[in-house]
């Protein structure tokens, strides 16, 4: 929600005005207000902790640009089960007043500030009415206050269900209207990958309102609690780490920017494009962030050639195209020791592979291609026929999609061409110029791929080294 569309602002009206109504009932309703206060006081105190302790680390407000849409992952901090207890003891209307100071107190890092406290306290408020309605429909509070076991566990399972509904339902909306995501992928995987985490939150939550009831009281279910922060502790820890691994993969996207001034910002795009496609594509969050890495990241090899031959302005010789026909290794070899990276590894190293077999650097063929290599390599070319460069102006982004489908089953995937097409079409394309406006008069280089033998198929620009772009059909 960095930019937020009008129709995400009134998605979060409704979700506030939602909120709103479910908690109307709470006059009439006989509820113990000390216990309300107490359990509000205690999310919020929880809440103001975790963002004084963990400010800055990169935790789950740093994670990736469709979980801070959706804010599934500020969704399941460690106050959780304070939210869920509370769902287990007090009526629906008055559980659903506990979470909203400390989500309205929160430190927001994006604006609008507003609205993003608003949707979260929205959000909680409506994922803790959901479970609290579910858990007193079954009984589940008596089932507390008795400590009647095994029932206590069946209605808590159930209120852990329909609060991960409940989040699943309104994340998916604020990422198909925020983020624009596809309707028909914006809620795959969100229920699933949310279950695990909230049933064991659920279970401290049961805890702490069996303690709750028992002779020792508030200050006993407190103690639950230790554990939790515990593990917050070491989740914070990681999303410490990957927060270094973002700041070494920016130094590295800045090094070759500074090395290969004509392609400035051409990374950034590369990435952006390639999770387009991921998404469209139907893969869930954690793959399209590490698409987005592999575009990133995909020419950092070229720290490893020669500036010499990057600014070359004659034609590369034989030996010249073979050094910077490298860099893929190169950069391979660079972060391979970056372990988060998963599969953007092999795009890094396979992303000028062709599906006909005569890419580089190992002549892969159809799928022995890494599909995440298959994606960067349509992302990286379209972003090269659409940007400007020294020697030529930018293709208009009609034209470039022309040259990718016309290039599709020889150079490209035609899968990725036709998931890229249909993202365009819905979200078009702004890119940034990255080079001077006026064209020298300088020559571009010879091509990176050696000419083929016997009508060739066409080849499509791709970002292999400054002024040098394989062209197939209509100058570059």
């Amino acid at each position: 929600m960095r930019s937020v569309p009008p129709w995400a602002r009134v998605y979060v009206v409704c979700a506030a005005l939602a909120a709103a109504f479910c908690a109307v009932p709470v006059p009439d309703t006989r509820a113990p207000w000390p216990a309300v206060a107490l359990f509000a006081v205690l999310c919020a105190a929880c809440e103001l902790l975790a963002a004084s302790r963990f400010a800055g680390d990169g935790g789950p407000e740093g994670a990736s640009a469709s979980r801070e849409a959706g804010e599934s992952g500020a969704s399941l901090r460690w106050h959780t089960p304070v939210m869920l207890a509370a769902a287990f003891l007090l009526p629906p209307p008055a559980a659903a007043l506990v979470p909203v100071p400390g989500a309205l107190l929160a430190r927001v890092g994006q604006r609008p500030r507003w609205l993003r406290r608003v949707w979260r306290a929205a959000q909680l408020a409506l994922g803790t009415w959901a479970a609290s309605k579910v858990h007193w429909s079954l009984g589940g509070r008596d089932a507390v206050v008795t400590s009647h076991f095994p029932y206590a566990l069946v209605a808590a399972g159930a209120a852990v269900v329909a609060f991960c509904l409940m989040l699943t339902a309104l994340d998916g909306g604020i990422l198909a209207l925020a983020e624009r995501v596809p309707v028909r992928t914006a809620w795959r995987g969100l229920f699933l990958r949310s279950l695990a985490p909230v049933a064991v939150h659920g279970l401290a939550g049961l805890m702490m309102a069996v303690l709750w009831r028992s002779p020792y009281g508030p200050a006993a279910a407190l103690l639950v609690l230790l554990p939790m922060y515990v593990s917050w502790w070491v989740f914070a820890q990681y999303h410490r780490e990957r927060a270094a691994h973002r700041a070494t993969i920016r130094a590295l996207v800045q090094a070759v920017d500074i090395k290969d001034g004509y392609t400035r910002g051409h990374s950034e795009r590369v990435g952006q494009a390639s999770m387009m496609i991921a998404r469209e594509l139907g893969m869930d969050g954690e793959r399209a962030e590490v698409l987005r890495f592999a575009g990133i990241l995909h020419d950092v090899g070229k720290l490893g050639v020669p500036t010499r031959l990057l600014r070359k302005d004659g034609p590369l010789t034989p030996e010249e195209r073979r050094v910077i026909e490298l860099h893929p290794e190169y950069g391979h070899e660079m972060v391979r020791g970056i372990g988060f990276l998963g599969e953007a590894r092999s795009a890094i190293l396979h992303h000028h592979e062709r599906l006909d077999g005569s890419g580089y650097p190992y002549g892969l063929k159809g799928a022995q291609i890494p599909e995440v290599a298959r994606v960067v390599a349509v992302a990286d070319a379209f972003d090269a026929m659409t940007s400007t460069r020294s020697y030529r102006r930018a293709r208009p982004v009609p034209a470039a999609l022309e040259e990718l489908e016309r290039c599709a089953g020889a150079q490209f995937d035609p899968r990725m061409v036709a998931a890229f097409v249909r993202a365009l079409v819905r979200q078009g394309w702004h890119p940034a110029v990255t080079a001077d406006e006026t064209p020298p008069h300088a020559e571009p280089h010879a091509e990176l791929h050696p000419p083929a033998p016997q009508a060739p198929a066409p080849r499509v620009p791709t970002d292999r080294a400054p002024h040098r772009k394989t062209v197939g059909g209509p100058g570059p």
